[in-house]
């Protein structure tokens, strides 16, 4: 265990640099696979014929191996975190759109109606109406995005030490340490429980007027006396 924190100099980083940089890597496509999974959403929801060819496209998508994204990647961004980022953006849409479009769907017509009948434009009832009722939805598909982010992002460790914890691995391997993929499985395993801890508190600020999970199932059991009824 003396070890455990003592990180090659080869990774240009210590343990606390190769986390922030880990992290980055991992949430900023989740950010930029959120920014293009709305809009695109929206038009699935509006245009219903358009929903199946794009949830074909992402799941072909997301079915491409990372390596072979980096293989095409690399002559136009190098060995970056940007070669990285990119496919972790695409692999997101797979999950994020159908979690967005389930979410926006499920919104009561008679609650569209009355916000048309309020004045409402399709781009207001969107961001103001549609939008909040979805939040659960779309938190549950950001805790699946951003919990697989943060393991895929060891993946660069293939292209030249950008694959941030993941890159103990590789060294593990190199310099016969095996503490050091055990620190980075565990710093990874301990990321995504606070990152999805994180999203599930995002998610009860957001819905204050969804029950919590204790006060849900007082509220579905009967009293006593109903039950022996």
């Amino acid at each position: 265990m003396s070890g455990f924190f003592d990180i090659p100099s080869d990774l240009q980083h210590s343990w606390l640099g190769l986390i922030g940089l880990h992290l980055r890597e991992a949430l900023l496509p989740v950010l930029a696979g959120l920014v293009i999974a709305l809009p695109l959403s929206q038009l699935c929801v509006r245009f219903r014929w358009l929903y199946p060819p794009v949830l074909w496209v992402t799941t072909v998508l997301y079915a491409i191996p990372s390596l072979a994204f980096f293989v095409v990647l690399i002559d136009y961004t190098g060995q970056t975190e940007l070669t990285v980022m990119i496919p972790l953006t695409v692999y997101t849409l797979v999950i994020l759109v159908p979690a967005i479009v389930d979410g926006v769907r499920s919104v009561p017509q008679e609650t569209l109606a009355a916000a048309t009948a309020m004045g409402f434009g399709p781009v207001r009832r969107y961001l103001q109406v549609q939008l909040p009722i979805a939040v659960p939805a779309i938190i549950a598909g950001l805790r699946v995005a951003t919990v697989s982010s943060i393991s895929l992002v060891s993946v660069g460790a293939l292209i030249g030490n950008q694959g941030a914890l993941g890159n103990l691995v590789n060294d593990a391997n190199i310099y016969n340490r095996p503490e050091l993929a055990v620190n980075a499985v565990l710093t990874m395993a301990v990321l995504a429980i606070l990152a999805d801890g994180l999203l599930v508190v995002v998610r009860l600020l957001l819905t204050p007027w969804m029950p919590s999970g204790a006060r849900a199932r007082r509220a579905q059991r009967p009293e006593p006396e109903v039950a022996a009824r």
